[in-house]
């Protein structure tokens, strides 16, 4: 981990590929289009709450089946059968 740390760019500059508007592509980066779009496609100003809720909906509604389920699944196995 540290030999990677090592080669990241510093804290806050400018010229990180993070603040980059474009990838080495060419092609739009997600993160640029996210904040430049979440107000207009939204309406919020908590882009958050747009990522998570909007454009990712499906996939954060998939992940909260399978924690549901999951959790279900615990307390059926844990509960097991009573002898009558």
């Amino acid at each position: 981990m540290l030999y990677v740390v090592r080669d990241l760019p510093p804290r806050g500059d400018v010229e990180a590929p993070l603040h980059a508007k474009s990838s080495e592509v060419g092609s739009p980066a997600a993160g640029t289009y996210y904040i430049e779009s979440s107000y207009k496609d939204a309406g919020t100003d908590n882009i958050v709450t747009v990522v998570l809720a909007d454009y990712r909906g499906f996939d954060t509604f998939g992940e909260t089946v399978v924690v549901f389920a999951a959790g279900a699944a615990c307390l059926l196995i844990l509960r097991g059968r009573r002898r009558s």
